[in-house]
């Protein structure tokens, strides 16, 4: 067969990203799609108009490709063989087509393709744009999938990594609750109901006893006829319940209905956990998790510290400039602590007006005044500009330790006093409570 000269389009590359493969005959469609996928996804994109020009893409660089977006009909591949050769060569792909039928959808589901989406919706577009951002997102979802019989367990398995999630397995309810207790990033478990020892119902509830529905959702799946099974899971505390053999776009999408919920659920808890303006976590969440950290440091047989900071005259500030000047002033103090607290396990927040706190897991009271005294020379480095006037930002930093006798609320007490003293003492200082 005779193919037209190469017209593969490569948009510039972006160091260390993976690319996504667009295939699609149609010039104006192929635009708009390729305009969509790069306001929306911010990958890299290679964009080819037959098959001819597919093979050219991936024998330069088959590891390339993240994802391929591939039409299930082009001028040189009219039965689907575009598609065979992305999936052959171990490419995710979602498949989008002008036509659609049962016959269409046979074709397309005979292949081992992420998903598919018609054309003929003027909202195609941005149900394509969902299915590639929830494929993306798939990998960061790890699902555990529990049933005695390998064969079926298998089978589950292998469709869900095909939707590209990370998945991990066990034959037994009593494996499955290893696996949890060993591993929090499992999200979301699906059992069988028919197992040895341990049933669906009683790994449910068991599940039920030590995380919660916002943490860790379960689905009840069963081959059975019974229509009271789906019931024994959902009174034993499962979200929802699928039916074997499987109807592969039902699974995907109530799988990824309980995905979405846990991620709307987790971006709640975020919001409600954060401050507005600064975005660090706030007051009420500050308190909450503090003693959990003191424990678990405790546990260790280590002593914690906390510190509390203090933008040095910030009502002057305020007064002088203006509380939007204030407002920046908080979030850029808020900036430079978030970048010296990042990646050493502290909890850091903004408990009110221009105060901050810091609590130092694991450290004691000298090891905490050293990393403070970083901190308040790193935000006497920042300044804000008035105009053409530069004003300086300068902190003053209260520390003390939670010891083995010493209370959390103690502690903060101490930290108080010895931010008033650094105050008193001329400010831009870290003071340690003498206690």
């Amino acid at each position: 067969m005779g193919y037209p000269p190469s017209t593969r389009h490569k948009t510039a590359p972006v160091a260390g990203e993976r690319t996504i493969l667009v295939v699609e005959d149609s010039k104006a469609y192929s635009m708009a799609l390729c305009r969509r996928l790069t306001d929306t996804i911010g990958l890299p994109l290679v964009s080819c108009r037959s098959l001819n020009e597919l093979h050219e893409a991936v024998t330069d660089d088959r590891a390339a490709f993240t994802l391929a977006v591939v039409d299930l009909n082009l001028p040189d591949a009219p039965h689907g063989e575009a598609i065979d050769f992305a999936v052959q060569r171990g490419i995710p792909t979602i498949v989008h087509t002008a036509s659609f039928d049962l016959e269409t959808r046979n074709r397309i589901m005979e292949r081992d393709v992420i998903d598919y989406v018609p054309k003929d919706s003027e909202f195609a577009l941005d149900i394509l744009m969902g299915t590639v951002e929830r494929a993306l997102a798939n990998r960061q979802t790890r699902i555990l999938v529990v049933d005695d019989v390998t064969a079926t367990r298998k089978l589950l398995v292998r469709m869900l990594k095909i939707q590209q999630y990370d998945v991990v397995e066990a034959g037994s309810g009593a494996e499955a609750l290893s696996l949890l207790e060993a591993d929090p990033e499992i999200r979301l478990v699906v059992s069988d109901y028919h197992m040895p020892k341990m049933d669906g119902y009683e790994l449910t509830r068991r599940i039920r006893r030590r995380f919660r529905s916002d943490r860790l959702r379960v689905i009840g799946v069963s081959s059975s006829n019974d229509r009271m099974v789906s019931v024994g899971f959902l009174k034993a505390g499962a979200n929802d319940f699928i039916s074997m053999p499987f109807i592969p776009e039902e699974l995907q999408c109530r799988i990824a209905s309980n995905v979405e919920t846990l991620a709307q659920i987790a971006q709640l808890h975020n919001l409600a956990s954060r401050d507005a303006l600064t975005g660090l976590y706030n007051r009420r969440h500050f308190f909450e998790q503090a003693g959990p950290l003191i424990e678990r440091a405790r546990a260790k047989k280590r002593s914690s510290a906390v510190a509390i900071i203090d933008i040095d005259d910030f009502k002057r500030l305020n007064d002088s400039y203006g509380h939007d000047y204030g407002d920046q002033a908080l979030k850029s103090v808020a900036r430079c602590l978030a970048q010296c607290a990042d990646g050493g396990g502290h909890l850091l927040a903004r408990i009110g007006g221009e105060e901050f706190a810091i609590l130092f897991p694991g450290l004691d009271a000298r090891a905490a005044m050293r990393q403070s005294d970083h901190i308040r020379l790193d935000v006497s480095h920042e300044a804000l500009e008035i105009g053409e006037q530069r004003d300086g930002l300068t902190v003053s930093i209260g520390v003390a330790e939670i010891g083995e006798q010493r209370s959390f609320d103690d502690a903060l007490n101490a930290a108080d006093r010895a931010l008033y003293a650094a105050k008193r003492s001329g400010r831009n200082r870290v003071s340690l409570d003498a206690a």
